[in-house]
């Protein structure tokens, strides 16, 4: 048995949130686990016995500090509301560019094995073309997606120069149980399952043929635990998503039939500005990696009716 003194150490930025959370929850018997976060966006009541958690900003000198104490950095922290970027643009930036900036620099300084940073699908902006490849154009919609575009490129710009191991993953979009409701890329299976636990009409702006790209976190947990064990992940970029596009239509059904909830999906009038339709390639993160998703729609949603 290892004990914690041998174990490699690891630093989870945004521990507390719907990623870091799980991937405290898969990582802490096998390292050393240290969570920073400002508890600003958690739903988590505890965690795993031995995780040392500081509550701190990734901005605070206190961050720099915890970098150069531990072996891997994962950078799941961030403001992460589109709404929130396009009210304050500098108080998007200075979490999600400068509090990366903050730990990057901090990380080329320390002999750290690894840093892994969650980028985002925003900053693809509306896709040309599905399924979307990593070498697809890069134009955000919103200064969020500008901001996680810009870490992105911080990141890659580190390993180049400065020989930095780093690599980022975009994540499409993101569910579980202990997810944001008011997280625009996962809020509306939310949305959807207050509804039906509620036998109320879920709503759908739209004629509901708009598709998206949905990943379980317990996939994305996986694409983070075979990027530590990959030397050649270094310097890449992977789209982190399913390869498959689900309508929100066929999404609105399937949350319905699970929590057995008889009544009409209400179409309303559809958004300005809403992407129509989203599906990552994933054959880069299948090719290095080795990456499959494991969890079906259906069975990752059936988790919430298992937790609710």
């Amino acid at each position: 048995m290892s004990t914690e003194s041998n174990m490699q150490r690891i630093l989870i930025t945004g521990g507390l949130g719907q990623v870091g959370s799980y991937l405290v929850d898969a990582l802490h018997e096998k390292a050393s686990i240290t969570v920073l976060d400002n508890f600003s966006s958690t739903t988590r009541e505890a965690v795993p016995h031995g995780i040392h958690v500081i509550k701190a900003d990734i901005k605070d000198r206190i961050a720099a500090d915890l970098v150069k104490q531990n072996d891997v950095i994962i950078h799941t922290a961030a403001q992460i509301s589109v709404t929130a970027s396009m009210e304050d643009p500098l108080f998007d930036a200075q979490n999600n560019v400068f509090g990366t900036l903050n730990l990057l620099e901090a990380a080329r300084r320390s002999s750290i094995s690894k840093f892994i940073y969650i980028s985002s699908a925003a900053v693809y902006g509306n896709p040309l073309y599905t399924p979307v490849t990593e070498s697809h154009p890069q134009d955000p919609l919103s200064p969020y997606g500008v901001s996680k575009l810009s870490g992105e490129k911080y990141c890659m710009m580190y390993h180049k120069a400065f020989g930095l191991p780093s690599c980022c993953i975009r994540p499409f979009n993101i569910y579980s149980p202990r997810q944001d409701p008011g997280n625009p890329y996962s809020g509306v299976i939310s949305r959807f399952i207050d509804k039906a636990k509620a036998e109320q009409s879920p709503i759908i702006f739209g004629d509901g043929t708009q598709t998206r790209d949905f990943i379980s976190v317990h996939d994305i947990v996986d694409m983070i635990t075979l990027l530590l064990e990959n030397e050649d992940a270094n310097g890449q970029v992977f789209n982190a998503g399913t390869g498959n596009s689900t309508t929100v239509s066929e999404l609105a059904h399937m949350i319905l039939n699970i929590f057995d909830a008889d009544v009409p999906v209400q179409y309303m009038p559809e958004r300005p500005g809403d992407i129509k339709y989203s599906c990552s390639d994933i054959a880069k993160a299948r090719k290095i990696l080795g990456f499959e998703p494991k969890v079906p729609l259906r069975e990752g949603l059936m988790e919430f009716a298992e937790s609710k």
